[in-house]
């Protein structure tokens, strides 16, 4: 209905142009929106005060006028000016009943659109440097961003998945230099190992399977080892510069060839337990980008280059800085070091120089909100390499916190001492966590309730939501059991016999799906469908728990039957775009 009456508006604007009111070159923004008061009618338009200024005249004056032009709708009963300016609309009740229809017809498809007219859309999101394994920290911003994606799919946009895998640098360098230390115990060798170093058991997993594999072929004596390095942080020195030392002395004792090995097993056996994690998770790709590529086919150096061609660089200190405060940055930024090596930030810069390249018509970055303050130096250097801004949406999504008890759960991938992503899953279950995670808004801080997750109770939201499905699937068994049927057409042509207030309430929710869709995708806000599947269920239980539904009546029956199988159709589609499943039966 909603976009019967956007239909109505543009004929209306249509005519204004015709009738020379408004200007052939202004670009219709119809706004059609459920009015939150029925008095007020069902749906309502702010049209006329958009345009009023346009078409230089007062809003009632030009809302009358849009009302006389639209034309007749056998589903409009009455259109009325109110307040300043608005066009309220007032339904046929009748016609909200063909919902029912037109969800039976439309099935899995209900409630899809084109609005997107396949533009094609990146969405980058998880990107954790594979040094450890994911925590619950990033399973927030893994069910976040892959239903961002599947939304943006759901209306129409052409959406292309992508993690970003940082690896090289030197956190992985710590991570390689970690390996072998850990690999230098179970030779045999006695050595402290650095504060800084990653501790975590993975570590020495992966230092045990290349011993099983290469005995002591990359062992080195421990003096050598530890000889005029710089103390580390307990001993009084800083453990920075002690495990950038230590990494110096690993790449020098083991050469080039045998340090990559170290780094490569790091890299390939995190990566694959990353990869395995999030398939499990539900969450899929079309592109796991390399940062090695970007190093090894030039990007990074066309980057800069390009950047250097626009007068966006200066060396000063020995460091060749991008003046990313003159377009909005709060300071300059080096992109390479004294040594003459890259930043992070000159990688990232060629990262989205070639997102821009391959042709996306929007770029959807998802960061996790302690990254917000990188926000103005990508849109700089996207600003300087010659596109706009705007291209570029960054998506910050806050870290949920873990709590056992009363006791905060630690979560730091150095020292190990953290819950996986995968200890989640398997302690609450995928459905559970994809829905907790995707409840609130991304920004918003959120404490997981481990309880609450593995409850089977109605304050459990996701279990209350699939029990609503479940609940439909068993009333349909009880249909089979009575050795009844349920004439579909029958229930469709007595649908306008749903009055009690507890139908007409369901048959309204069921209506703003499409709606709910949309706006869920546009504004990348998943929990407003959370908000809608869960204000569904809650219709359906109190109706499920007001009214009999296996009546003798037949034609009752069957308009009921109907009823509640379009809510286990919505049930289904919106499960499905958040990648729950639909038990029938708990």
């Amino acid at each position: 209905m909603k976009q019967k009456i956007e239909g109505l508006l543009l004929h209306a604007f249509a005519a204004l142009k015709t009738s020379g009111v408004i200007d052939q070159s202004v670009v219709p923004n119809i706004v059609v929106e459920r009015t939150r008061d029925a008095s007020h009618g069902d749906f309502s338009s702010n049209m006329a005060l958009t345009l009023a200024k346009t078409a230089k005249t007062n809003p009632k004056q030009l809302a009358e006028k849009i009302i006389a032009l639209l034309p007749q709708d056998k589903h409009i009963i009455n259109v009325e000016l109110a307040g300043p300016g608005f066009i309220n609309f007032f339904v046929d009740r009748n016609a909200q009943y063909d919902i029912i229809k037109r969800i039976h017809n439309e099935g899995p498809g209900f409630g899809l659109s084109n609005i997107g007219a396949g533009k094609k859309v990146q969405v980058e999101f998880v990107s954790a440097n594979p040094t450890g394994p994911l925590h619950v920290g990033h399973g927030r911003g893994a069910a976040y961003g892959s239903v961002v994606a599947d939304l943006l799919e759901a209306v129409g946009f052409n959406v292309h998945r992508e993690y970003y895998v940082n690896d090289a640098g030197r956190q992985m360098d710590i991570l390689a230099t970690s390996i072998w230390l850990r690999y230098l115990e179970v030779c045999g060798e006695v050595l402290p190992f650095p504060s800084n170093a990653y501790r975590g058991d993975y570590v020495r997993d992966i230092a045990w399977n290349i011993h099983n594999t290469a005995g002591n072929e990359y062992r080195r004596p421990a003096e050598l080892i530890v000889e005029n390095i710089p103390l580390d942080e307990p001993q009084g020195g800083d453990k920075e510069t002690h495990i950038d030392a230590m990494i110096v002395r690993a790449k020098t004792l083991l050469g080039t060839s045998l340090y990559r090995d170290f780094f490569q097993m790091g890299l390939n056996t995190i990566l694959e337990d990353i990869k395995d994690d999030l398939e499990e998770f539900g969450v899929d790709y079309q592109q796991w980008f390399s940062e090695q590529q970007l190093m090894e086919d030039g990007s990074v150096d066309i980057a800069v280059a390009r950047l250097r061609a626009g007068g966006h660089l200066y060396e000063q200190d020995g460091a060749v800085w991008f003046a990313s405060s003159k377009l909005g940055d709060e300071k300059d930024r080096v992109v390479i070091r004294e040594n003459g090596q890259y930043t992070y930030f000159a990688s990232d810069i060629a990262y989205h120089m070639n997102k821009l390249d391959r042709g996306f018509d929007q770029i959807v970055d998802i960061w996790g909100a302690d990254h917000h303050g990188y926000v103005p130096r990508i849109k700089a250097a996207i600003t300087a390499l010659g596109t706009d801004e705007a291209k570029l949406k960054v998506l910050l999504v806050q870290f949920a916190i873990l709590y056992r008890g009363d006791e905060k759960v630690q979560m730091s991938t150095r020292s190990g001492e953290f819950v996986t992503l995968r200890q989640l899953r398997n302690e609450v279950g995928k459905d559970a966590a994809r829905f907790f995670y995707v409840m609130r808004r991304s920004e918003q801080h959120m404490d997981f309730d481990l309880k609450l997750a593995t409850s089977k109770s109605n304050e459990n939201p996701v279990f209350y939501v699939q029990y609503a499905y479940a609940r439909v699937c068993s009333v349909l068994r009880q249909l089979d059991e009575k050795g009844w049927e349920r004439n579909l057409l029958s229930g469709m042509d007595n649908r306008t016999r749903l009055t009690e207030e507890h139908e007409v309430n369901l048959v309204t929710i069921l209506a703003r799906y499409p709606e709910v869709l949309e706006r869920a995708a546009l504004q990348y806000e998943p929990h407003q469908l959370v908000q809608y599947l869960r204000e569904l269920a809650t219709a359906f239980h109190t109706y499920y728990n007001a009214h009999q539904f296996l009546v003798d009546d037949a034609q009752i029956r069957d308009a009921r039957l109907n009823l509640i199988c379009a809510v286990k159709q919505v049930l289904s589609n919106g499960l499905g775009l958040l990648n729950i499943t639909t038990p029938e039966s708990m």
